[in-house]
């Protein structure tokens, strides 16, 4: 599974999904709570992978890239 490089550009707490700008190809993906590995919070850079889900591909295995 390849791990890609983005950020944070939303993160609703409440809600528990937000979505992550991927650096490769400028798009972005959704994310839930359920696939965060790490707490994140808006502006953070992330590592992730993708899924298939039923609107598309989804962001998973979310964390925190250490600074």
């Amino acid at each position: 599974m390849q791990h890609i490089k983005g950020k944070i550009v939303f993160y609703n707490k409440k809600s528990r999904f937000g979505f992550i700008k991927n650096y490769g190809d400028e798009q972005n993906y959704y994310v839930h709570a359920k696939n965060l590995l790490d707490i994140i919070e808006q502006e953070d850079e992330v590592e992730f992978a993708l899924q298939e889900a039923k609107r598309g591909k989804e962001a998973i295995l979310v964390k925190k890239v250490k600074p």
